[in-house]
This record gives structure tokens, C-alpha cells and sequence, in this order.
């Protein structure tokens, strides 16, 4: 669906992008990471046209983003960080417009507007000015306009931006509708967001890809050591000591109190198999184990792991 080659892109003497390759399969939600300055927003602007490429190549549906744009144009929508709204004007006005912009034949506009505001929850505020709504219903009509003409690409930046838990909630579910007709690339750094939605994740960095794959594979891929949740009955500082003493253990986090009962994350060194002597340790101390399971890196372990903590240029 989205095909993006050797694409390069410079401002002066600054490299933005550097020879980046990825695809977006059909009906697919990919994550699109990376730290502030990566190349991101500058890749999303490719991809839909509002700047080129200093070299490379950028297909949406088979057409030349390049040589095709108007074809290209009409199969995206885009929801960027500050969405594109005239505050003036009411949530039906707007709409409108967008949809005159996007050529919606006359007859169609009505149910258009309908659909789209039916599908972001936005009805109750069709008649309001946009500057008179809060962040986000502004964020939400951004992405109604996004979703005027039924493009069958969807880039959105920052999508829940200004948005309560439970409008978050909503529009992750959102999303997943939307994934049974549209491609989606959704940018973001709530990154529980992303692993919550998304089918795979790009993580770039210094303007080069750094890893692309599934949460789940990145996951496996990049755990050199076992990381395992702990629940115990015990004093707290007591059980920490033994676990963090016992051969191989690495490292011991404290994650929470349940009642009585203290939850541990502990990290063994690859090739080491702990358990067996934490298990002793503990029956030796009285101090029964409730729950004891592995854990898998999180998408800001493999996040933080990727691009090395290391702060990169923002972008010009």
C-alpha cells in the first residue's frame, strides 16, 4: 500500500533522512517512532506531499508521490500535530470546506458530513464555532477531516493529543475500526498507545531506521536476559535483599504493594536459570512466593534500548 525507498531528504547541511526503506501493508497499522529531530515529521511530510525528496522514493497505492501527486493526494488522509482547522468557523462550515477541497461530488457532502462526525463523536458540536471547543474536540474534528473522501491511507500524528482517558480509550478503538478499511501510519509517543493499536512498529532514529518489526519480535529479539515479575509474602526490604543476592540476578526493581504482599521485577544474566535458588532462598525465609512469571520488554525498553538515550538535532 505504502512503499517507501532509499528516500533521503536534506535541508542545507543538515540530513533530515538518510536512505530510509520501509512498506505499509494493507489495512495494516504501523507505529512510526523516534526521539524529537529523528526525521519523522519530515518523512510523514513526504509521504504525503507537502515537501519532496532530495532523493528516493515514495509510492502510495502504486502512484509516484513525485510524478502522481494529485492521484496520491486524493488516497491520503493526514491528521498532523496541530490539526489543520479555521477556528471561525463552525464544525459543519469546516467540513464542508474540507470536502470541496476534496472534491466530494455535491449530492454526496450531507452524508459525508454525517458519517464522519457519526464516527469521531462529534455530532453534538456540529453547529459550534471550532475556537469555542475544547482541545479535544478540536483534535477530534482534525481527524474528521482527515477521514473526509474515505482516503484509503491515514497518517495521524499525535492522534490523541489533548484528549481525556476515556477519549484515549475511544480512539484507540476508533483506530482498530478504521484498520478495517483504511492504512494506517500513527505517530506518537504514548507509547502504551502504540503497542495497545499497532501491528508493527518503525523506530527511526538520527534520520535512519533503527528497527522494524512486530512489539512482540522486537521484544524477544533485544531481551539478552530474563526479566521475571515476583510476588511475595514478606518484608520488603528483606525479600529484595535475597532476591538481589542470589547468583545471576542483575538487577531487582520494586514494582508495587498488595496488601501484605510486595511485587518485584528481577533481571538474570543470559544463559542463567535463577528461579530454582530465589525459589530456596525464600521457603528458607519463611516468605512464600504468590506469582512468580516472565515479563517481556515493553515498547519503551526496546524504545529507550534502541536510539541509546542519545539526544539527536532537532529538526529544521
Amino acid at each position: 500500500m505504502i512503499e517507501i525507498q532509499n528516500l533521503s531528504k536534506r535541508f542545507g547541511k543538515i540530513q533530515a533522512v538518510k536512505n530510509i526503506s520501509f512498506t505499509v501493508n494493507k489495512g495494516e497499522i504501523l507505529g512510526f517512532l523516534g526521539p524529537n529531530g529523528a526525521g519523522k515529521t519530515t518523512t510523514m511530510n513526504i509521504i504525503t506531499g507537502f515537501i519532496g525528496s532530495t532523493t528516493g522514493s515514495v509510492k502510495v497505492c502504486g502512484f509516484d508521490v513525485l510524478e502522481q501527486p494529485q492521484e496520491v493526494k486524493k488516497r491520503i488522509g493526514y491528521l498532523p500535530e496541530q490539526p489543520p482547522l479555521y477556528f471561525d468557523m463552525t464544525v459543519n462550515e469546516f467540513l464542508r470546506f474540507v470536502c470541496e477541497l476534496k472534491s466530494v461530488e455535491h449530492a454526496k457532502i450531507k452524508a459525508m458530513i454525517d458519517t464522519v462526525c457519526e464516527l469521531v463523536k462529534i455530532t453534538t458540536v456540529r453547529k459550534r464555532l471550532i475556537k469555542n471547543l475544547s482541545k479535544g474536540f478540536k483534535q477530534r474534528v482534525g481527524l474528521a477531516q482527515a477521514l473526509v473522501g474515505d482516503p484509503e491511507v491515514l497518517i495521524l500524528d499525535e492522534p490523541t493529543v489533548g484528549l481525556d482517558p476515556t477519549q484515549i480509550i475511544e480512539m484507540r478503538k476508533l483506530i482498530r475500526q478504521l484498520s478495517k478499511k483504511h492504512t494506517i501510519i500513527l505517530s506518537s509517543h504514548i507509547l502504551s498507545e502504540v503497542s495497545a493499536v499497532c501491528d508493527r512498529v518503525v523506530i527511526i532514529n538520527h534520520g535512519e531506521i533503527a528497527a522494524v518489526d512486530t512489539p512482540e519480535n522486537l521484544s524477544k529479539a533485544m531481551n539478552t536476559t530474563g526479566k521475571f515479575s515476583i510476588l511475595v509474602a514478606g518484608p520488603k526490604n528483606s525479600v529484595s535483599n535475597l532476591i538481589r543476592n542470589v547468583n545471576g540476578v542483575r538487577k531487582v526493581e520494586f514494582l508495587m504493594q498488595k496488601g501484605d504482599h510486595f511485587e518485584f521485577a528481577f533481571e538474570i544474566e543470559q544463559g542463567v536459570d535463577a528461579r530454582k535458588p530465589i525459589f530456596f532462598e525464600l521457603a528458607k525465609a519463611g516468605y512464600p512466593i504468590l506469582e512468580l512469571k516472565p515479563m517481556g520488554l515493553s515498547l519503551e525498553d526496546i524504545f529507550l534500548s534502541v536510539v541509546n538515550e542519545n539526544p539527536v538535532e532537532e529538526e529544521k
